[in-house]
């Protein structure tokens, strides 16, 4: 359906603004002639890999790198540029990636040294040559249950966890969309703010790709707050999907920001305050402005709720509800001993229906502990502690394990600890979540040991992971608290760097 959709644009309207990047305007034509010349290089030269890595750069042949293994019924896997080389190495052989796209050859995160021992072969998709009038070819023929990408998350053992999403998930998620009624048309400017291996940024080019619109993607080097705020106001975009730490940002400016464009207002990825969204919506006037919510085995996100200015709008401690399952999907919240809650009742939300994905990537062991039937059923369990109303609205009340996100990223703690242990050698360690009042979530290292005794792990851990997932901080306690059941008190933790704050 999506490449379908994109093509009709390509062919009816090839004059029409497809993307706005680094100050300039490319139209669906422009596009579809990029798209075109990777979908014959793949066709000619790649026919037996399925798997095609691309390195997530921000410019107009990493997305033709998309469009054309979709094209040609192959999946993508994003890789992150400016990821350490070690967590790009594991993913590319977790994934069993042979084949490589990057627009920037002189800048491939050190695998070019992959390549030179024959692992990986690196392909140059920047000037390639269209053949002149060549016209964008027709998508191939695909089944729903064809894996469209392979995005890799955090895992609690230090190694990533390989998500696979069916092009049925995908086009399943582009339906429920519709529904929400968001109607966008070929007359909106969307912005895209996230780097290409977050799924975020999935729906913030998928969707106005089939709609005809023009995407509006943020410069990776510069400050990402002030240059969104630069793109709502002066491009005057109409749809915005953010998360909304981006708000905390902004807040300061709160005073002087007018966006009478900004139509449609999403946010997903981190828990939407309540207080800061109250202010926002001030700056945004025209705008609905709507907390979407689901993981990365839910394709995108799979819930959604309408904030509105009427004070019994729904929260929870503060934050706002996350709301009711989008089209054919379906939610049950569990208790102990999987059983289902009353309305009111705290539990693990676990979700079913199209959009989830089949299993983790050759993970059978994981995907015993992370799906669950109920009523004949399967369901993914979020890990997300919600409650749903007697409306069956859900209320996100928080982690029930050791995953936060950060960012918008999804991080597990445990990787990080996992990585600390090797470094220091130290087996007490604890890496811990704090949220500021703006709602700005950072994490923070304990380590039970003398500061003299043991090196600070940080410079080390940013050579093994993502720069979102390094901590901010590094304490050295004698001994770490622990609770009455003798874990390590991480509640305590958090507590510890509220007093510090507010010393």
């Amino acid at each position: 359906m999506i490449c379908n959709q994109f093509r009709n644009w390509c062919l009816s309207e090839p004059q029409r603004n497809a993307f706005f990047m680094g100050g300039r305007h490319y139209t669906y034509g422009d596009f579809a002639a990029r798209v075109e010349c990777q979908i014959q290089l793949l066709r000619h030269q790649f026919t037996d890999d399925q798997l095609i890595g691309v390195l997530a750069h921000d410019d107009l042949d990493t997305y033709a790198s998309i469009f054309a293994v979709w094209f040609v019924g192959k999946t993508f896997v994003p890789i992150g540029p400016t990821n350490p080389f070690e967590r790009n190495e594991m993913i590319i052989r977790l994934a069993g990636v042979g084949v490589l796209l990057t627009s920037r050859p002189d800048d491939c995160a050190g695998l070019d040294a992959l390549s030179s021992a024959g692992r990986l072969r690196l392909v140059a998709t920047a000037g390639l040559d269209a053949a002149s009038g060549e016209e964008l070819s027709p998508p191939e023929l695909v089944s729903p249950t064809a894996n469209a990408y392979v995005l890799f998350t955090s895992g609690s053992t230090g190694v990533p966890k390989g998500v696979p999403i069916t092009f049925g998930a995908l086009d399943a998620f582009l339906v429920a969309f519709d529904a929400l009624g968001y109607e966008v048309t070929r007359e909106d400017r969307v912005l895209q703010m996230f780097d290409l291996t977050f799924d975020l940024s999935l729906m913030s080019y998928c969707v106005p790709l089939t709609k005809g619109a023009c995407v509006y993607t943020v410069p990776p080097n510069a400050i990402k707050y002030l240059a969104i705020y630069e793109l709502l106001d002066e491009q005057k975009l109409t749809v915005a999907l953010m998360v909304p730490s981006i708000l905390a940002h902004l807040r300061q400016f709160f005073g002087e920001i007018r966006l009478d464009s900004l139509r449609t207002s999403l946010f997903c990825g981190e828990a939407l305050l309540d207080g800061l969204v109250t202010e926002w919506a001030r700056c945004v006037p025209n705008a609905r402005i709507d907390n979407v919510y689901g993981p990365t085995e839910a394709t995108i996100f799979c819930l959604a709720y309408t904030w509105t200015k009427d004070p019994a709008r729904k929260t929870a401690n503060g934050v706002v509800c996350i709301g009711r399952p989008m089209a054919q999907m379906t939610v049950v919240i569990l208790g102990d001993g999987d059983r289902t809650v009353s309305p009111g009742e705290k539990g693990e939300l676990c979700l079913a229906g199209p959009q989830l994905t089949y299993g983790y990537w050759k993970n059978p062991e994981r995907n015993q502990l992370a799906f669950v039937d109920v009523a004949g059923i399967r369901y993914y369990r979020t890990g997300d502690l919600c409650s749903a109303d007697a409306d069956g609205d859900v209320m996100y009340h928080g982690r029930i394990d050791h995953q936060v996100k950060v960012q918008g990223f999804r991080v597990e703690l445990g990787e990080i600890e996992h990585h600390v242990r090797e470094i220091t050698g130290l087996k007490h360690v604890a890496a811990v979540a704090a949220s500021d009042p703006s709602g700005t979530t950072t994490i923070h290292l304990f380590l039970e040991g003398r500061e003299d005794a043991c090196s600070d792990p940080i410079p080390a851990l940013r050579s093994k992971l993502a720069a979102y997932m390094v901590p901010s901080r590094t304490v050295y306690l004698s001994t770490l608290p622990l609770n009455v059941n003798g874990k390590i008190d991480r509640p305590e933790l958090v507590r510890i760097v509220q007093r510090a704050r507010s010393e």
